[in-house]
């Protein structure tokens, strides 16, 4: 993959969470509060906690830092996937911010 391709998959990742926030935000009482800086969005849950992903264009990757751990993603052409075989980007980030927000939530 190239630089540019990268950028352009790992942009629309990080506008997929924003989006998946405002619907959460929309649909619950979840409270989600996202905010971005650059490559980089920060999930807050009412409780304080929170999960980060940031791009790590260097490597074509995105991270994920969750209160379960650290986690690193790279695009298999189809999704973004787990480099340790733990899963697919969205599936985990619902299950980690259901976790942390203690009620049911989805990233789709």
């Amino acid at each position: 993959m190239t630089d540019p391709e990268f950028m352009d998959r790992a942009e629309a990742l990080l506008a997929r969470v924003e989006a998946g926030c405002d619907r959460i935000n929309d649909e619950t009482d979840a409270d989600v509060d996202n905010q971005r800086v650059g490559g980089m969005v920060t999930l807050t849950f009412r409780n304080g906690t929170q999960i980060i992903v940031n791009l790590q264009k260097p490597l074509h990757e995105v991270w994920m830092a969750a209160r379960a751990g650290g986690f690193h993603y790279r695009f298999d052409g189809a999704a973004w996937m787990d480099t340790k075989g733990n899963g697919e980007f969205f599936a985990n980030l619902s299950q980690y911010a259901s976790q942390q927000a203690g009620v049911a939530l989805a990233f789709d």
